[in-house]
C-alpha cells in the first residue's frame, strides 16, 4: 500500500498486522475489480488465478486452495454477478463469505461439563507457547466469572512447573502441583481438589514434545481417559504454517481434539495455518494468541477474521476492547464534546492513554477498515509507538488554553512547545494535522455507531 508522505506517526518494523501480506495482496487484486463496470468470465478467471497464487504464498493447504477457488469461481461466474452493476463488490462479497466458511463459520465456544468442574486438557508441541497459553486462558475464564485451577502435569521439561506458577500468579489463579509425581495421579487429585474448593474449571498443562512421541502421546490418551475432559485443546504455533496443520492432523487422529488455539498470530503475516486447519481436520479454532502479555488472548471469530483479511476491519472487536478497558466517564465526556463540536487536544491526550490501555497500537490499527487507515495516511507496516509519546509530550507542554484552542498557536508558541517537549516544529504541525483528521473521523464513526466508537482514537 503506497504511503503518500511520512509524518510523525513513523512506521516501525517490529510489529505486523494479522495476515498483512495476504491482506495486501487481496486488496490489490480487488482494487482492480472495483474500478471496472462489467466483468467478463475471462476477467473473473484471471482474478481467481491471482487469488489462488496469493493463498498459496500465504502457505494455505493446496487442497484447501483448490476447493476455495472452485467454490468462489462457481458463484462468481453466475449471471447474478456478471450482469450486476457492481460486479466487483459482488465478487468481494462471495470471497468474504467463503473465507468465513473456511475459517469455521462461527465462533466455537468452550464445552461446559454438566457436572463441575469442566476439565480442559491442553496439548501441543514444545515451544508452541502452551504453558503461557494456560495462564492466558485462565485469565480469560476469570473475566467471564469462572473459577479456574491450573494443574502442572508437565513433569519432564526443566522449570515447566515454575513457569506455570509464574503465569498462574500473573493471572491471579491457583496452581495445583505435585512435583514429579505421576501425572495421572496428579490430575485426579487436582480434580478432587477443585471439587472441594468449588472451582468450576480445571486446566491441565501437559508435557510438550520436540516431535510426535509415542510415549508422550500414550500418556495424553491415558490422561484423557482418566479425566474425561470437556475440551481437548491443541496449542499450535501459527508461525510454523503448514507444519502446524500436519501436527493438528496427528493429534486429532490420536486424541480426537475438540478445538485449536493458535499462538503468535500477531507475528504471522501469512495466515496459512488459520485458513487451513478447519478444512483439514474439521475442528474449530477456538482462541488465538495475539501478543505476549497475559491478557493477549481472544476468542476466534471467523467472520471478524475474514473481514480483517479483506481490509474491512473488526470494529466489533475494537468496541469490545474499548468497553472493557476504557473509563466510562472519559467516554461519556468525549461523546459530549464531540456532539458539542468542542473536541480538544486535552480529549486527544485522553485518547492516547486509552490506546495504551487497550494494547499495542498496531494491533488496534489492524482492526480498523483499510479505508480509515488510508484516510489517516497509515498502513499495515506498523507504527513506532515512540511517536505517540512525542505527541503526548507536545500536548503536555502546551498551556491549558492552547490545548483547548490549538488554532491560536503561532510560530513563537510552537517554538516554545518544541523546546519544552524535546521535539520540532514540524512534529507539532504533524500532530495538529493528525488531530484534525482524527477529529473528523471520530465524528463520522460516532454518528454511525450511536456513541459506541467515540473512545477508540
Amino acid at each position: 500500500m503506497a504511503i503518500k508522505k511520512r509524518n510523525s506517526l513513523r512506521f516501525g518494523r517490529n510489529k505486523v498486522a494479522l495476515f498483512s501480506n495476504l491482506s495486501e495482496r487481496l486488496n490489490h487484486i480487488f482494487s482492480k475489480l472495483t474500478n471496472r463496470g462489467k466483468l467478463t468470465e475471462l476477467e473473473i478467471k484471471q482474478t481467481m488465478r491471482e487469488i489462488r497464487i496469493a493463498l498459496l504464498e500465504a502457505d494455505v493447504n493446496l487442497n484447501v486452495v483448490k476447493d476455495f477457488i472452485k467454490n468462489v469461481s462457481e458463484k462468481a461466474t453466475g449471471e447474478k454477478v456478471l450482469q450486476s452493476l457492481t460486479p466487483g463488490q459482488q465478487v468481494i462479497k462471495i470471497v468474504h463469505e467463503e473465507l468465513i466458511e473456511l475459517l469455521g463459520s462461527q465462533n466455537a465456544k468452550l464445552n461446559v461439563s454438566s457436572k463441575p468442574p469442566s476439565v480442559i486438557l491442553m496439548c501441543g508441541l514444545q515451544g508452541a507457547g502452551k504453558t503461557t497459553l494456560c495462564g492466558k486462558l485462565a485469565l480469560y475464564l476469570k473475566s467471564l466469572g469462572k473459577k479456574p485451577l491450573l494443574v502442572a502435569c508437565d513433569i519432564y521439561r526443566p522449570a515447566a512447573i515454575s513457569q506455570l506458577q509464574i503465569v498462574g500468579k500473573n493471572a491471579g489463579v491457583e496452581v495445583f502441583e505435585r512435583g514429579t509425581q505421576a501425572v495421572l495421579k496428579t490430575s485426579k487429585e487436582a480434580i478432587k481438589y477443585a471439587v472441594s474448593q468449588m472451582l468450576d474449571t480445571v486446566i491441565i498443562d501437559t508435557a510438550g514434545r520436540l516431535q510426535i512421541d509415542d510415549k508422550l502421546m500414550n500418556e495424553l490418551k491415558e490422561l484423557k481417559d482418566a479425566t474425561n475432559p470437556s475440551d481437548i485443546l491443541l496449542v499450535l504455533d501459527s508461525m510454523t504454517g503448514q507444519e502446524a496443520v500436519n501436527v493438528a492432523e496427528s493429534f486429532n487422529n490420536l486424541l480426537d481434539i475438540t478445538g485449536v488455539v493458535l499462538t503468535k498470530l500477531d507475528g504471522d503475516t501469512r495466515g496459512g495455518a488459520a485458513l487451513s486447519i478447519k478444512s483439514v481436520i474439521n475442528k474449530p479454532i477456538k482462541f488465538c494468541g495475539i501478543g505476549e502479555k497475559i491478557g493477549d488472548l481472544e476468542p476466534f471469530y471467523p467472520e471478524r477474521m475474514a473481514s480483517r483479511i479483506l481490509g474491512m476491519g473488526d470494529v466489533l472487536g475494537l468496541i469490545e476492547k474499548a468497553q472493557n478497558l476504557v473509563n466510562e466517564e472519559d467516554l461519556l465526556k468525549l461523546q459530549k464534546n464531540l456532539k458539542a463540536n468542542s473536541f480538544t487536544l486535552e480529549d486527544y491526550l485522553t485518547q492516547f492513554e486509552n490506546l495504551k490501555k487497550m494494547g499495542n497500537i498496531n494491533d488496534l490499527l489492524s482492526m480498523l477498515p483499510s479505508k480509515v487507515t488510508n484516510k489517516l495516511n497509515l498502513n499495515q507496516g506498523g507504527i513506532d509507538e515512540k511517536s505517540l509519546m512525542y505527541n503526548k509530550a507536545i500536548i503536555q507542554s502546551m498551556t491549558l488554553y492552547e490545548r483547548q484552542h490549538p488554532e491560536i498557536l503561532k510560530a513563537n508558541q510552537k517554538k516554545r512547545i518544541a523546546q519544552g517537549s524535546g521535539t520540532s516544529i514540524q512534529q507539532i504541525n504533524n500532530l495538529l494535522k493528525q488531530f484534525e483528521q482524527s477529529k473528523g473521523m471520530m465524528k463520522q464513526f460516532n454518528g454511525k455507531n450511536k456513541n459506541k466508537l467515540g473512545g477508540l482514537f
